[in-house]
């Protein structure tokens, strides 16, 4: 049975300051890899948080091993745009998606 996660990503040193979210490189695939994840099931929610350089996710995995290999195979993973910063396991005990 998979687990619900908090992931926090950041933005990294390839990231062009100054230039909006769809602007940057490799925009459509990214986008395009993170639709295919939330098409699967594999995250929940997501999206950047006003006012800082981080985004927030919040996933179904077995494990955070697992959640490391999927956005492994991201492009913006891949070219060191975003980065994964923390992961946490969520027990999630309250709303629609709560764990028993």
């Amino acid at each position: 049975m998979s687990k619900v996660f908090a992931v926090m990503r950041m933005r990294g040193p390839r990231w062009k300051s100054g230039v909006v979210l769809d602007e940057q490189e490799d925009w459509k695939e990214h986008a395009r890899f993170m639709d295919g994840l939330v098409e699967e099931g594999f995250v929940a929610l997501g999206g950047p948080l006003r006012g800082t350089e981080d985004v927030l996710l919040i996933v179904r995995a077995e494990s955070e091993a697992e959640i490391h290999e999927r956005f492994a195979e991201d492009i913006w993973t891949k070219t060191d745009l975003l980065r994964t910063k923390w992961i946490a396991e969520w027990w999630l005990r309250l709303g629609e998606q709560r764990v028993k």
